[in-house]
């Protein structure tokens, strides 16, 4: 990679790929991780019905209630995690804080799969449970930020919205990931195995896997050119990962990634998380491999439409893409919450699920691009992850809870109200907060995406 350059000539924060190539090895080896520790994060919930009577009492009703509050819970350590790992992203480098956060989700992993269950240490089971998550939710939280800036700054100006949206190719592909090893072992072994001790292997797998991207990310380029880390270390860039200069300077930008965050992450897990819950439930545990299949193919198939939004997006711009999530949105989650439950025909429940995923790829291809384009570097990667996790805090992690008590208490028609309105919220945002094909200070800083590629 190169040194940047502002408009005056002199060298910038960022560091211009070299060329195509650089760029995507870059991408695979920033996404990798991502894939990984989101792998991490699914793999509970794609789990949870096996385990769920390693920790809590099956006998008592509220026990898959606690399951998924443990699963909200996590999220409240994400705004933590990406105050920690975007401060040191922004003050030491993309590239150090995407090693760190990942060798703390790999021994979380391991420690998930290995403690012991209710059965031999009672409730300090289920306390273990809660911390070791509590500690992933707090890597996870800065994954995202530093991965979505790194990746944005990582790529070729013209492609951008391509190569971006690799975050959520590899977001999905945990989820993918997740799901195969639960048919793997399905296929394998019987239910009462995977419930017994099957579920771990799901566990370590993350935790072997992380070490893998590990040692990978020792290659990668960083994005921040020395001279602006040289004056970070010498002190001459003290907004750089300031949280008083985000909040005095950068507030309205935050405030931008948190609304057009909201509707895509709420969407985001009830699409991908409690979609998939119903087909389970709606299939019984007699046709538990069939409505694995149905979830499985569905998340592929969300996954591969991820690189073609972000080309779309680079051809047409991010906001056209984003609108037509935020109507989509507003209209199908009604459609998709009230007749899935009643499909027992696996054909109708997929079909049902990808016109979903068709709509949610309007937020999903671009969002880590178009956060990543509101924020000057020596401030990126900590607004750009305060921003969402924030967001997903409140809206995202909670979506799954809300979903299962709603569902308990008959209540559902409020969960969609609520869900759609969030959704309609986001819509007014990206129609008149959001300008199309705008120079961003991304391309102020690099080139402007929508310049004619110069062919390097």
């Amino acid at each position: 990679m190169s040194e940047g350059a502002t408009s005056a000539g002199q060298p910038g924060p960022t560091l211009a790929p070299t060329s195509t190539r650089r760029a995507v090895l870059n991408t695979i080896k920033g996404s990798a991780g991502n894939l990984v520790e989101w792998y991490d994060v699914y793999v509970y919930t794609v789990f949870a019905t096996y385990f769920e009577a390693q920790f809590f009492d099956k006998a008592d009703t509220n026990s898959t209630l606690y399951i998924y509050a443990i699963f909200a819970v996590t999220f409240l350590m994400r705004p933590v995690g990406s105050w920690f790992f975007g401060r040191f992203a922004d003050r030491r480098g993309r590239k150090s804080a995407l090693m760190v956060s990942i060798t703390v989700m790999s021994t979380c992993s391991f420690v998930v799969a290995v403690m012991p269950t209710r059965e031999v240490i009672g409730w300090w089971a289920a306390v273990i449970l809660v911390l070791a998550r509590l500690v992933q939710g707090f890597a996870t939280g800065g994954e995202y930020g530093t991965s979505a800036t790194y990746m944005s700054e990582a790529a070729t100006p013209h492609r951008r919205g391509f190569l971006s949206s690799f975050q959520y190719v590899t977001l999905v592909g945990g989820q993918v990931l997740a799901q195969f090893t639960l048919l793997i072992l399905l296929s394998i072994l019987d239910v009462e195995t995977v419930t017994a001790w099957g579920w771990r292997v799901g566990f370590f797998i993350g935790g072997a896997a992380a070490l893998v991207v590990l040692w990978m990310r020792r290659s990668m380029d960083e994005s921040l050119s020395e001279s602006h880390l040289e004056a970070i270390r010498a002190g001459k860039d003290r907004a750089a990962g300031s949280m008083k200069a985000l909040f005095t300077t950068h507030w309205r930008a935050l405030l931008l990634v948190f609304l057009i965050t909201a509707g895509g992450t709420v969407a985001f897990y009830t699409y991908t998380v409690n979609a998939p819950a119903i087909v389970k439930s709606t299939f019984g545990s007699d046709r538990a491999l069939t409505a694995t299949w149905i979830n499985l193919l569905g998340v592929i198939f969300l996954m591969l439409l991820q690189p073609l939004g972000g080309l779309l997006s680079d051809r047409v711009g991010r906001k056209v893409l984003l609108v037509f999530f935020g109507v989509g949105g507003v209209i199908y989650t009604y459609v998709l919450l009230t007749y899935l439950p009643q499909t027992t025909s696996p054909l109708v429940a997929f079909a049902l699920t990808a016109v979903g995923y068709v709509i949610l790829t309007g937020y999903t291809s671009v969002n880590a691009i178009v956060k990543a384009e509101l924020f000057p570097a020596e401030i990126r990667a900590l607004g750009v992850g305060l921003g969402y996790a924030l967001a997903n805090s409140v809206f995202g992690g909670t979506a799954p809870l809300l979903f299962q008590a709603a569902k308990s208490g008959h209540h559902v028609g409020w969960f969609i109200c609520y869900v759609t309105v969030v959704i309609a919220v986001s819509l007014l945002v990206y129609i008149f907060g959001l300008k199309n094909k705008g120079i961003t200070v991304l391309d102020r800083e690099q080139g402007s995406a929508w310049a004619v590629p110069t062919g390097r």
